[in-house]
């Protein structure tokens, strides 16, 4: 008789086999120029847009991450944290994606997001690029790690397999079709993790609804745990000297429930900040065929967006009542989703929900290296060191940065009792700071000028370091998650230092005036720029 896992071993082989042959498929378009290869030649539709921006944001984290925070804690945590997700994926395709869309084209055809900063305040010594590369590459790095902690978490909770191996060969197969197939073969295989994770998250939560006995049974029994569904309060495992959750009589036990108060709930609404400095949500923006196309998107990714989060909440808390004593840790609770698909599902179909796993990892991960090699490549090789480089040196260059990536990755994940969730944390605080309060001044506010640029970026990456490792251990009003702080240091930075020092160029405010021109009048009479050029030499420009 064929085992189990036979059946879940050849759905998850015959979805690996199908990811690395689209990476082989797009490999000649993709590496036909560095344009193809780091931003898709500009000529990506609606709906791989919106999947594949929200496959890569969302990661393992989603399907791991945030289910293991609801079933350890309790509603609060999760919930509030999902809120402010889903208000920043709006906002930022309501604010940013279309003005980045055509202000990047406008500012030299800019294809990286470093490439943009730097364009846009016409740096030719590419400072500000310089320093968003390394600010990218580093919290990347961190972020790839996350993704293989959650591969081989995946491997040894469903096989009994060992943790460092498998995580290893799994980062394999998602450093392979990156490096083969580029920015298209990542928006691609995106796509199709997007509808993975959507559907095994869907099937996943109908399932263990069903299972706890009901809507109904499952709600009275989670109203037992004192604050477990409060989002206003948070559960309290009694914990035991190894920092496991202690079980009395097949109960686990809680304590009296700690207060979740407003600043605590800003502190996880914070979360939705991020996105607006998140490169590898905002390459996607740069890669859309029109930016006419945007609102369709917007659509497709906030619905995905809300129904995804609600379920991934749901999970963890269903789980909780399914599986009451089964998880002692948060790091160990991360797994609830792979334990509740195996109970629940055929092993053939098991195997095809818990890919969405594997996807999330995929998709996240492969979309991190490939926006850090662009970053190393593209703005630090090509733009600062060898401005004469080749694009076949170029994508040498980038393709050493993915496999320097892909290693410091694998150290990153090596500890196995990583949290997913805190990992992930700590890295979109530090790219949400650094640049989200950069992009929204950049599109906005016609007086920010390099000066401003480099300070916020600097401020926001050093007040997420300080914060998070000797301001936030002081707890009280400074346990507030770093972003936020982070995000308003960096903002005041920017307008601070941006007035301090001289106006723009003409032409950067030029630019900046007639970005959102229709694209069929941008084209305008060369005597008439060169006029509106000279008067904005002759006034101070605010």
């Amino acid at each position: 008789m064929v085992s189990k896992d036979f059946w879940v071993i050849l759905a998850m082989v015959i979805y690996f086999v199908a990811m690395l042959t689209i990476g082989f498929i797009y490999s000649k378009r993709s590496n036909s120029s560095t344009r193809q290869y780091f931003a898709g030649g500009r000529g990506v539709g609606p709906w791989l847009t919106a999947l594949s921006a929200e496959a890569s944001d969302m990661s393992g984290w989603l399907l791991m991450g945030l289910p293991g925070v609801a079933y350890f804690t309790g509603a609060a945590d999760p919930m509030w944290t999902a809120i402010g997700l889903a208000l920043g994926t709006y906002l930022n395709w309501k604010l940013v994606a279309r003005r980045l869309r055509r202000y990047s084209v406008v500012a030299g055809d800019a294809i990286t997001i470093p490439d943009f900063f730097s364009k846009r305040f016409h740096d030719k010594k590419n400072i500000v690029s310089t320093i968003a590369a390394l600010i990218i590459l580093v919290f990347f790095c961190v972020y790839v790690g996350s993704c293989f902690v959650t591969v081989g978490k995946l491997f040894s909770t469903l096989f009994g397999w060992d943790y460092h191996l498998t995580m290893v060969i799994g980062a394999a197969i998602v450093f392979a079709y990156t490096i083969i197939g580029g920015y298209l073969s990542v928006v691609v295989t995106d796509f199709i993790q997007g509808l993975l994770m959507f559907f095994a998250l869907a099937v996943v939560f109908v399932g263990s609804v069903t299972s706890a006995g009901g809507i109904d049974n499952t709600v009275a029994f989670l109203k037992g745990i004192p604050g477990f569904l409060d989002g206003t309060h948070v559960a309290a495992p009694v914990l035991n000297d190894a920092g496991e959750q202690i079980i009395k009589a097949g109960q686990a036990m809680f304590g009296a429930p700690t207060d979740y108060g407003v600043i605590t709930i800003i502190s996880m609404l914070a979360w939705g900040l991020g996105y607006f400095g998140m490169p590898q949500v905002l390459v996607r923006f740069l890669s859309i065929r029109s930016s006419e196309e945007i609102k369709k998107s917007r659509v497709i990714a906030t619905t995905w967006c809300v129904i995804s989060l609600a379920c991934g909440v749901c999970i963890g808390l269903v789980g909780r009542a399914m599986m009451p004593t089964q998880f002692a840790t948060q790091a160990a609770a991360e797994n609830i989703f792979i334990v509740v698909a195996q109970a629940l599902l055929p092993s053939f179909m098991c195997g095809i929900v818990v890919s969405g796993i594997f996807a999330a990892s995929m998709s996240s991960s492969s979309s991190y290296m490939i926006i850090g090699a662009s970053a190393v490549a593209e703005n630090i090789f090509h733009g600062l060191l060898h401005r004469k480089a080749t694009d076949r040196q170029v994508m040498i260059v980038a393709r050493i940065t993915l496999l320097v990536m892909f290693i410091f990755g694998i150290v990153v994940a090596f500890d196995q009792n990583s949290s997913i969730f805190q990992v992930v944390s700590y890295a979109w605080a530090g790219l949400g700071a650094s640049f989200g309060p950069l992009m929204l001044t950049s599109l906005y506010w016609r007086r920010t000028n390099k000066y401003g640029a480099i300070a916020g970026m600097l401020s926001g990456t050093a007040t997420v370091l300080i914060w998070h490792n000797l301001i936030k251990p002081l707890g009280g009003v400074f346990a507030i998650y770093e972003l936020l702080p982070a995000f308003i240091v960096s903002l005041l930075f920017i307008v601070v230092v941006s007035l301090l020092t001289p106006a723009p160029s003409a032409e950067v405010l030029h630019e900046f005036d007639h970005y959102l021109d229709d694209p069929d009048d941008r084209h305008v009479d060369d005597d008439l720029v060169a006029a509106e050029i000279a008067a904005g030499e002759k006034r101070a420009q605010i």
